[in-house]
């Protein structure tokens, strides 16, 4: 299936252009993983595996002289998980989920990138990591992952924005199963999406991992 490259390009802004107060997004190129990209049916437990990929995508698009040219199967990044012994040996080829401390450990055996772990108490806390993650953004520019507990399912962050009166996070996200997609249809469905801080679940707390790579 073809990956779709810079899937959020031409989305509009949640507020008119004239009310938006600030704004910082993803610098650089990245392509888009989802449910069954690659022909694996992990429909159900492998958003982690495909927000990791999509970061590892940037990494790779960014610079050509990385230790690795090549994006992990879900295999393989079970495989680096148990080799580093986060991970019990029948890990291996099952459908257990992955969240934002074992997605900071791939990203670093796989291409030297260190992360960031940005833990939230809950998602009414959320407004306190508004400076930290736009600093993120406007010096790295990396692609960040989300993930939570009573909201578990796993978001890439593409970017921020904040009005007079909302903050807003730029989601992409890797639940999409089906055909290769355009843009148009990612954006009015939702696939790519800009999300107000208040409509994440209030009482889940949420993780980010943030690649510390600046790219080019």
């Amino acid at each position: 299936m073809e990956l779709v490259k810079n899937v959020h390009s031409g989305l509009p802004l949640p507020e008119p252009e004239s009310d938006i107060l600030r704004l910082s997004l993803i610098r650089g190129d990245y392509l888009y993983y989802h449910y069954g990209c690659d022909g694996t049916d992990d429909c159900g437990w492998g958003c982690g595996y495909r927000t990791m990929q999509t970061l590892s995508s940037w990494i790779i698009l960014q610079q050509t002289n990385r230790k690795n040219h090549r994006v992990p199967t879900l295999k393989e990044a079970q495989e680096a998980l148990v080799e580093m012994e986060d991970k019990p040996p029948n890990f291996i080829g099952s459908k257990t989920w992955i969240g934002s401390f074992e997605i900071a450990l791939c990203i670093d055996k796989f291409y030297d990138v260190p992360c960031k772990l940005v833990h939230v108490r809950r998602g009414g806390e959320l407004l306190q990591k508004v400076d930290e993650l736009y600093l993120h953004f406007d010096t790295l520019g990396s692609p960040v992952m989300m993930g939570g507990d009573n909201d578990n399912a796993s978001k890439g962050i593409l970017g921020m924005c904040s009005g007079a009166e909302n903050h807003y996070l730029l989601v992409l996200d890797p639940h999409y199963s089906g055909k290769t997609l355009d843009k148009g249809y990612a954006h009015r469905e939702g696939w790519v999406a800009w999300k107000r801080l208040d409509l994440f679940d209030q009482n889940s707390f949420y993780n980010f991992c943030l690649p510390q790579w600046k790219g080019l």
